[in-house]
């Protein structure tokens, strides 16, 4: 058996503005367990940075330790990567991005990896308003040490032994809100056609970009009682609204009525199709978003969807007042400017 990918593709696939097609953005084969929702998500990342023309040599993909953390080996070979101690991702990538802001920050985690043991970096990278997008794979189980309950699996959920969870499920998205992420996100690894567009918009967000994706373990958590099943979040998913991701380009406008649905033709010669919600939505009310998701977890529903954004936060960088060149591009002149300089900073003290 082999985890590399065949190097032949059809000479007419299709390709970006950069040139590349596809295949350019894969990786290894996944040794994930078949049909693992974790590979459906690497598969979205793939298919947005593609349709994003990111340049993939200008992405750093950070993990820490779990099933999750193994994805990166399956989407962007190309790009830079480095796998953490568990649950030290988040300090990772605030480093890296403070020595080189120029880079695109993809972090990828798990439940137990955000959740449990790296809660406290998880925290502190949302108040600090990293410029980052941290996507986490949430299976509400362990998969690497055989499927006991984590800290997201939800109250009186039934493992694939069982047993009935006793405890209160860490509910991420509300978390991730009220500690001021700047974009909040949730979604489900079996809907494409949501988690695509999610996954573009945080990648072209200025700032702490969250998605939390219920992705269902196949070997561990797929089974009746588990509220973190494939069928479960199928019955239970309720969406904020119908998504989709335009890159700035000449303005395209349109008006229509609150509950309606219009359709309108994009830059590319697709049509999207709108579907306004009512005003008692508004992704940019903090309070509005954490209040949807208590009523939708006291109906045992899955809110999916764009929950929240600020449209303009203040990043870390822009809080530190750091410089706008890359640490490793600053020269000596620059570095140490002198005796006199560091004279007169002296005395700025006294």
């Amino acid at each position: 058996m082999t985890y590399l990918r065949p190097s032949y593709r059809h000479p007419q696939l299709p390709k970006n503005k950069l040139g590349y097609t596809m295949a350019y953005y894969e990786g290894a084969l996944s040794t994930l367990c078949a049909g693992c929702g974790h590979d459906s998500i690497s598969a979205a990342i793939i298919q947005a940075c593609f349709e994003l023309d990111v340049e993939p040599h200008k992405v750093a993909k950070l993990s820490g330790i779990g099933c999750s953390s193994k994805t990166p080996t399956y989407f962007l070979s190309n790009s830079h990567g480095f796998n953490s101690v568990h649950g030290r991702m988040p300090s990772i990538a605030t480093g890296a991005n403070l020595a080189n802001r120029d880079l695109l920050y993809l972090g990828v985690s798990g439940d137990g990896d955000t959740a449990s043991i790296g809660m406290g970096q998880f925290v502190h990278v949302i108040r600090r308003n990293l410029n980052m997008v941290y996507i986490t794979m949430n299976n509400g189980c362990y998969g690497l040490t055989k499927g006991q309950d984590s800290a997201t699996a939800d109250e009186g959920s039934k493992s694939k032994a069982g047993s009935v969870n006793q405890f209160q499920a860490i509910d991420l998205a509300s978390l991730a809100i009220e500690l001021g992420a700047s974009y909040v996100a949730q979604s489900f690894s079996g809907d494409k056609e949501q988690l695509v567009p999610l996954i573009k918009a945080a990648i072209s967000h200025p700032g702490f970009a969250f998605i939390n994706v219920v992705s269902p373990c196949v070997t561990f958590n797929n089974n009746p009682g588990s509220t973190k099943s494939y069928q479960y979040v199928r019955e239970h998913t309720a969406y904020t609204g119908r998504m989709d991701y335009v890159p700035e380009m000449e303005t395209i406008t349109t008006s229509y009525k609150e509950g309606d649905t219009t359709q309108i033709e994009l830059h590319d010669g697709s049509v999207l199709q709108l579907n306004k919600l009512q005003d008692s939505w508004n992704p940019e009310d903090r309070l509005s978003a954490i209040t949807a998701l208590k009523k939708a977890s006291m109906t045992q529903e899955v809110l999916t969807g764009l929950l929240y954004i600020n449209a303009q936060p203040n990043e870390l960088h822009q809080l530190l007042n750091t410089t706008d060149t890359p640490l490793n591009q600053l020269n000596e002149a620059v570095l140490c400017p002198g005796n006199a300089r560091l004279q007169q900073l002296n005395n700025e003290y006294r």
